[in-house]
């Protein structure tokens, strides 16, 4: 229990404050080491000791003490027993069992056989029980020899007990009286009529509750006038407190003592059993039970055997819908029954008003079933609490509980019910169980392969490769016609994804000629599916050299297309204009709008792609930005709904927009973290994306080795047949390239495009084939062909301001005279800053350099090596800045130029050189606004203050050592 629930006003007694107590957990055994003395029983001890005193002054007395079951009453008898024999009385004591009530007279023979009654006493009152008993167990209790042999006997004792009585005064003592034999109860009410002016004291107890509160032994000793009831009940927190104060300081006992409490109901053997094997979190004030306390707690019930035991049972397998009514019904008796065994039960402490105190109660409880006995409950459970209008999942726990097949005819569709619920409420392992459940109770065909197909879009949420076990099945429920367009749809998908290209193939087949028009849904499902194909498989796709035409379709299809297929349809859409167009505002837009809307509990199963795609569309017309929030979203939300499918997937989207970026080291980190979250053969051809931006990361980070590392990793053959393969073929080239393998760089540059080309997919956005092949012919000395290679990529792209854009004027650049460079890379470097590629920004601005000093403007060429150098270590690109070393500096100049820069810089405030510091790192003005909480307006009227202390003109001519990490500068 919280401390929380320890805040109330302690009462008169307990300590006054305490502060917060903190600390480990804490190993409650240490606390009650050794005896524990008898607590809060100092009532019930004074009035047995009253009694004592009146029976010893000959006034004879008979106590009955009743509690709950293990309320302590066995305990309150011993302590009593043994502070009483001081006083002088013969102790008589004897003790009842559940299997001894079918022996006549054996609670009698316990007291007579004693061995503190004398031997003349002992011998001839042993001959009248033996001989009523044999008479009883004879003929039987209602014959006339078993009445007059046991009125013999009874008198005997009776006679023989008072005469003793008269020189010694006696104690006699009976635990349990509940379970004694009927011929035994009826020589104790013979004695006790007959001991009211004697010397005798007999103290009875009884488990209160497990009878019907009328029982004739109850009602005949509490109408004698000489007979007092005891009642003994459930320790209170005080009680506990007392307990533990012995070993700890006072002011902790009385925290403990609440969850304590809490835990136990003040049970005494349930408390002492969570002091000895339990740990207490004393940060949070929770006790965590131990194995003692499920043994103590079973011990509680198996002391009353089935009155209890059944009863509870039934209670743990039921749960929250556990009523007197279902538990009766669940153990064939009749409610009273149930209702007298929670009574007890809630009176025992046992439970709180009809429930478990603590989860470890009912984990003790069903453990102590036999697994054949669990089953049989839960599987009698299930159709009753069906009958009885509960919860679908509450009855489909109970079939999954059983763990047959169901026979019912309302269980399947029951089943599928929970499953798909299960899914939107984030609970794929249910929803497994259930479909698993589903399909081998269900003898219907069609509904098995529907069975069976949900079961594989649900069990590939988390682990694809585990999925991919139901794909024969499903191929061949698909060519019997056994499956839905919806089900084809996402087995064409999972085929796919796992390279079995050729089944795909003919569930595509299957889609196509089905009569158009017939069924709205289908042909939406359809349209949606060759739009996927378009953007993600090509070579499937039916029109793949028309991606234009097909979003033009997407956007005509009939109204009648249900809103759960648009979001799929629309980023499918836009996903293939941008990639047959390029920058297409109208798709980005839609996409926007996707994911906008985009929740991955949606149906169908495979709707996140929808959020997918529609990122993608972000990611290839260079919005990153915007892209990046989006993704970590939906990464946050499938860890959330456990799909670590969707969750590795998404993390991978998120390494290709670091990448883009030109954060290196997030890139390659969510790259492997992606990797590592599904096995090889869970990522299927999607493999490339994540792999493809940890080599390239990688590269260009300087990890060669590493880099070459997961090259090796195999690849299936289907992935070159995806879009994802371009992304390997790219970075495989960009790793030749680095390490001087430039012919076979250039081979994966010019294969990547040749499949753009035959795919209609050619738009820069995608692969910057063109640009990267330009670097390889340029390693190779073919300067006219790269500038080709450029010239045809710009051609392509106009006036549009893109990243690629960027890219193609610095290689043009390259391949131009050095005298034009600068102005070409001036304008490659403001794309760049732009759309925040520092990566490809460090290369222009060591470019730059590189053009200035070829010129002969050393001091700018010195000024761009430095901006390149900062904007290269913020990226860790190790080979780029350790390659970037400045000249050697003439003194005098140097220290001239230094001198007047630095009086500048002195003029600028604080503001000012602020933002003239993350300028010279290269961020964006909406990325110093966000970095210094100010808006981009206020960033430009900085700079613009900035350019005019510093007298320059662009921020490319801003001076180096205005950067914060200027003192780190080699």
């Amino acid at each position: 229990m919280p401390l929380a629930v320890q805040s109330a006003a302690l009462p008169s007694g307990a300590p006054a404050a305490a502060a917060p107590v903190t600390g480990p957990p804490v190993a409650l055994a240490c606390l009650t080491a050794g005896k524990t003395k008898l607590v809060e029983r100092d009532e019930e001890l004074a009035s047995l000791d009253r009694l004592l005193a009146d029976s010893l002054a000959g006034r004879g007395r008979v106590a009955l003490v009743s509690g709950p079951v293990t309320s302590g009453k066995t305990e309150l008898l011993q302590t009593f027993m043994e502070r009483s024999t001081p006083s002088g009385p013969l102790v008589l004591s004897a003790t009842c069992a559940r299997g001894e009530h079918v022996f006549p007279l054996a609670v009698l023979s316990q007291l007579v056989l004693n061995g503190a009654l004398p031997s003349d006493v002992r011998r001839p009152v042993t001959r009248l029980l033996d001989k009523a008993a044999s008479a009883i167990s004879a003929s039987g209790a209602e014959s006339g020899t078993a009445h007059l042999a046991l009125a013999q006997a009874l008198q005997g004792l009776c006679l023989a007990l008072l005469e003793l009585a008269e020189d010694t005064p006696l104690l006699m003592t009976v635990d349990d009286i509940h379970l004694a034999d009927p011929a035994s109860l009826e020589g104790l009410l013979y004695l006790v009529r007959r001991l009211r002016s004697a010397r005798v004291l007999m103290v009875l107890t009884e488990n209160a509750h497990l009878r019907p509160g009328n029982s004739p032994l109850r009602v005949e000793l509490l109408r004698q006038l000489h007979c007092e009831r005891i009642t003994v009940g459930p320790l209170s927190r005080r009680g506990i407190a007392q307990l533990l104060g012995e070993r700890h300081g006072h002011l902790t006992a009385w925290r403990l003592a609440a969850p304590v409490l809490a835990i136990s109901g003040g049970n005494p053997l349930l408390v002492r059993a969570l002091l000895e094997g339990s740990s207490w979190r004393s940060h949070t004030g929770d006790i965590v039970p131990g194995p003692a306390f499920g043994q103590a707690l079973l011990s509680c019930l198996h002391h009353c055997e089935t009155a209890l035991l059944h009863p509870a049972r039934a209670l743990a397998v039921l749960g929250s819908c556990a009523t007197p009514a279902a538990i009766a019904q669940l153990i064939g008796a009749d409610v009273s029954v149930a209702v007298r065994a929670l009574e007890a039960m809630n009176a025992a402490g046992l439970l709180d008003d009809g429930r478990f105190r603590h989860p470890a109660a009912r984990a003790a409880v069903l453990k102590d079933l036999s697994p054949e006995h669990r089953r049989d409950l839960h599987v009698r459970a299930a159709p009753m609490l069906y009958d009885q209008g509960a919860p679908g999942e509450v009855v489909a726990r109970h079939l999954l509980a059983g763990s047959l097949p169901a026979r019912d005819q309302w269980a399947v569709p029951l089943l599928r019910q929970t499953a798909r619920q299960a899914m939107m409420d984030n609970d794929v392992e249910l929803a497994v169980d259930c479909l698993r459940l589903a399909h081998r109770s269900c003898a219907d065909v069609a509904d098995r392969a529907a069975i069976r197909a949900g079961l594989a879009q649900a069990e590939w949420r988390t682990s694809p490769s585990a999925a991919a076990r139901h794909l024969g099945p499903l191929c061949e429920a698909m060519r019997a016609g056994h499956l839905g367009h919806r089900d084809i749809s996402a087995l064409i998908r999972q085929l796919i994804w796992h390279g079995h290209v050729d089944d795909a193939v003919a569930a595509l087949d299957r889609m196509r000629t089905a009569p158009a028009g017939q069924h709205v849904e289908a042909d939406a499902e359809l349209h949606g599916t060759e739009l996927w194909l378009v953007c993600s498989h090509p070579p499937l796709a039916r029109r793949r050299h028309q991606p234009a035409m097909a979003a033009m379709a997407a956007k005509q299809q009939d109204t009648l297309v249900t809103l759960k297929m648009a979001p799929w349809t629309q980023s499918a859409s836009a996903l293939a204009t941008v990639l047959a167009r390029g920058h297409d505002s109208e798709a980005i837009s839609r996409a926007e709008q996707v994911l906008q809307n985009a929740r991955l509990d949606d149906e169908p199963p495979w709707a996140p792609e929808a959020a997918l795609l529609a990122l993608m569309v972000l990611i290839y017309t260079d919005r990153g930005d915007t892209a990046g929030p989006w993704c970590d979203r939906l990464t946050a939300e499938a860890r959330t709904h456990g799909a670590v499918a969707w969750q590795a997937i998404f993390t991978g989207a998120r390494a290709e927009i670091a990448l883009r970026q030109g954060d290196l080291p997030t890139a390659l980190a969510r790259a492997t973290s992606a990797l590592d979250m599904m096995s090889p053969s869970s990522w299927g051809v999607n493999i490339a994306q994540p792999l493809s931006c940890a080599i390239l990361a990688s590269t260009r980070m300087g990890r060669y080795e590493e880099a070459g590392s997961y090259l090796a990793r195999p690849v299936p053959d289907a992935m070159f047949r995806t879009r994802f393969g371009l992304h390997y073929l790219h970075a495989r080239g960009e790793h030749y390239l680095a390490g001087d393998r430039h012919h076979a760089a250039l081979a994966d540059f010019l294969t990547c495009g040749e499949l753009m080309r035959t795919w209609g997919l050619d738009t820069p956005g995608l692969v910057p084939w063109r640009t990267s092949a330009a670097q390889a012919w340029l390693r190779l000395g073919n300067r006219d062909q790269a500038r080709q290679m450029v010239n045809d990529q710009l051609s392509r792209l106009g006036t549009d301001r893109s990243r690629a854009r960027g890219l193609s004027l610095r290689l043009l650049a390259n391949c131009s005279e050095p005298r034009l460079r600068p102005q070409v890379l001036t304008e490659a470097i403001d794309i760049l800053e732009d759309r925040a590629d520092r990566y490809e920004l460090a290369h222009a601005l060591a470019d730059l350099g590189g053009a200035y000093r070829l010129l002969g403007k050393h001091r700018r060429a010195r000024m761009m090596v430095r901006r390149a150098w900062h904007v290269a270590k913020e990226c860790e690109a190790a080979p780029l800045f350790q390659e970037l070393l400045p000249d050697p500096p003439d003194a005098h100049r140097t220290a001239q130029a230094g001198s007047e820069t630095s009086r500048r810089i002195a003029a600028l405030s604080d503001a000012e050189r602020r933002v003239a510091a993350l300028a010279v790192a290269g961020h964006t003005n909406r990325e110093i606004a966000g970095k210094l909480f100010i808006t981009a307006s206020t960033v430009e009227q900085h700079l613009t203050r900035v350019y005019r202390k510093l007298d320059v003109k662009h921020r490319k001519d801003l001076p180096a050592s205005l950067h914060p990490d200027m003192e780190h500068t080699p």
